[in-house]
């Protein structure tokens, strides 16, 4: 019996609904719509009231699809992911696929900062997130590592690619004003430290741009090469 109860709520579910507009209803469509609101006007707008507004239903209808506003933000982080791992083929050399795989998490964050931000620390649940730890998993294994052994390597990947690829989403998430305050740190209140209180930051005045700029690709390639200096060799 709870088999087919569940079943049928899942067929609930998946069927298309028409919204007043004439548009098909449908879990896709409220994510699309989701992402959008966030995107626009910040996490605030993920109600159930704002997104029958847009998609122009009852409001109730987007119960239909997900338990709750927190099941759709789990869904719309899923989304995120999808569009990272959307035509990623690992190639043979695992280093390189690792890389491309962390870029590509970075990249799809960039073009969500705002939803980025609240979906980074979370954990989906959904088919794709197995299919990215599945794939990340996958590339260490053929590195050479137990699977076990990889399972927590693989952790501790993703999570600095997810710390890092969340700041820089944080960063695009401010405003123009915040932004630019932010980057002129470097060039106005660090390089006019005293040199007596903050000697090491006085010598490295010319560096302190840095500041401004992202970590995620530096701190990418001290992952990578950590893991490739543990790596016993590929697997058949």
């Amino acid at each position: 019996m709870a088999g087919a109860a569940g079943d049928r709520v899942s067929h609930v579910r998946r069927r298309r609904r028409p919204t007043r507009s004439g548009t098909l209803l449908s879990a896709e469509l409220i994510v699309d719509c989701a992402l959008r609101l966030i995107g626009e006007h910040g996490p605030e707008a993920l109600s159930v009231r704002r997104l029958g507004a847009a998609l122009g239903c009852d409001p109730s209808a987007v119960y239909r699809y997900f338990h709750n506003t927190d099941d759709l933000l789990l869904a719309v982080a899923d989304r995120i992911i999808g569009d990272s791992m959307d035509g990623f083929v690992p190639g043979p050399d695992w280093v390189a696929s690792l890389r491309e795989m962390a870029l590509r998490v970075r990249d799809s964050y960039r073009a969500h900062p705002r939803a980025a931000v609240l979906a980074s620390h979370r954990v989906t649940r959904r088919e794709n997130e197995f299919r990215a730890v599945e794939t990340g998993v996958g590339i260490l294994v053929r590195a050479g590592f137990e699977p076990a052994r990889a399972l927590r390597l693989y952790l501790a990947f993703i999570d600095t690619v997810l710390g890092h690829a969340a700041l820089d989403a944080a960063a695009l998430a401010l405003s123009p004003a915040q932004r630019e305050g932010d980057s002129q740190a470097s060039t106005r209140a660090y390089q006019s430290v005293s040199a007596e209180t903050y000697p090491l930051l006085a010598a490295i005045r010319e560096d302190l741009y840095a500041l401004a700029e992202s970590s995620f690709e530096p701190a990418l390639e001290l992952m990578l090469s950590a893991l490739a200096a543990q790596a016993p060799g590929p697997k058949a």
